[in-house]
């Protein structure tokens, strides 16, 4: 069952819980408290202009082009290698996005991503990630390319749920797969790419469903240990989730008091856990969900935006109070990549010259506005290329 709403709910989402995160990252709850009043950030920071996301975004936007682009490969040429692939050769565009100048050189390039100027902006990267993008080689759930089980792998798997979710040919259990790939690529514990796993189970169950997120969660920690049963993690991981899941139902502790039982969000496990409670403790309410995964002393932006991916995925974008819709950057960016998730390829040897727009995206690797953008960045930097 694809729903449009839910699409759009999950990206969306998850970048404006990462947008209210972000300004107060590094903070602890009690700066937090001090700086924006008794109930912490709960609404955009006026000081900062437009809300802007974070890295966590940006790789969720990544990671949904490179998709796109290994189906639309798979479809003009009738054969196409594994998403997680796709997905690396893209998340090694964005690398580019953060350690290059726009506009690129004209060599290989994978995502049309890379035209849009604005992108080119580092917003607090994670080591991890830079360290293990800046090179070729990328690691797999076999092959571990480091020992990390830091968060910059689950933050960005959310899009895998959403496309794959609707795919018959595939069991819940490989598109689970597919997520822990995507992880593993740059976080090789298997806490870095298990969580990973889980997170894309719980997204492919409430967006393709009407299934109660509850329900949703329950039916992830009966797979995990099923999907990694050599795995020594997996019942620490089950265990941490499951109390998340009991601490959402104790009416007697106030959030930042659970939170403080979960962890910080450094570390990807941790991150889930804080956003399944969030998410299950305020199911109805997206606004204090997002208030909840963001006041507290760790890792503001990835918390909040995996609680806004688990609860837009869940309720939809028409739940999304507008306050989070004003302001947000790259919203109608986001919305783009969230309807051509739900929209897929539809290109095919034959048709190609159906769809020019889709086959400039992703194909030719090349924004259909391109020329719009660096009429821009001539106009802002002076430039003239006359």
């Amino acid at each position: 069952m694809k729903d449009r709403d839910k699409y759009r709910g999950c990206l969306i989402g998850g970048a404006a819980g990462d947008a209210l995160g972000y300004p107060v990252e590094f903070m602890k709850a009690s700066s937090i408290c001090s700086r924006y009043g008794n109930a912490g950030i709960t609404q955009y920071d006026p000081d900062c202009g437009d809300a802007l996301i974070s890295d966590d975004t940006q790789m969720s936007l990544f990671t949904a082009t490179g998709i796109l682009l290994g189906a639309t490969r798979g479809g003009i040429r009738g054969i196409a290698g594994p998403p997680w692939g796709y997905i690396h050769y893209s998340l090694r565009d964005w690398y580019r996005t953060q350690t290059e100048r726009y506009p690129l050189s004209e060599d290989l390039r994978y995502s049309w991503l890379d035209d849009i100027p604005e992108l080119f902006s580092r917003r607090a990267p994670g080591s991890t990630c830079l360290s293990v993008l800046s090179s070729e080689k990328a690691g797999s759930i076999d092959s571990p390319i480091n020992n990390s089980k830091g968060c910059g792998g689950v933050m960005r798997v959310a899009p895998i749920g959403l496309y794959f979710g609707e795919k018959e040919y595939l069991s819940i259990e490989e598109i689970d797969h597919i997520g822990a790939e995507a992880a593993a690529l740059t976080h090789g514990h298997p806490l870095g790419y298990i969580p990973a796993a889980a997170l894309v189970h719980i997204i492919t169950l409430v967006s393709h469903s009407d299934m109660p997120l509850r329900s949703a969660v329950d039916d992830m920690l009966k797979a995990i240990p099923c999907e990694f049963p050599a795995d020594r993690f997996s019942d620490y991981f089950v265990s941490l989730i499951s109390y998340a899941s009991t601490l959402a139902e104790n009416g007697d502790i106030i959030d930042i008091e659970a939170i403080e039982k979960l962890g910080e969000g450094w570390v990807a496990e941790e991150a889930l856990a804080i956003a399944v409670y969030c998410a299950l403790r305020h199911s109805d309410d997206f606004d204090q969900a997002l208030i909840a995964a963001v006041n507290h002393d760790g890792d503001s932006d990835s918390t909040g935006a995996i609680t806004g991916n688990i609860l837009g995925a869940c309720l939809g974008f028409n739940a999304i109070p507008e306050k989070y819709l004003a302001h947000l950057e790259f919203r109608d960016l986001i919305i783009e990549i969230a309807d051509d998730l739900h929209d897929d390829c539809q290109v095919n040897s034959y048709n190609y010259d159906e769809y020019p727009e889709w086959v400039e995206k992703y194909f030719n690797n090349r924004s259909p506005h391109r020329q719009e953008f660096i009429h821009r960045n001539d106009n802002r930097t002076g430039r003239n290329n006359g």
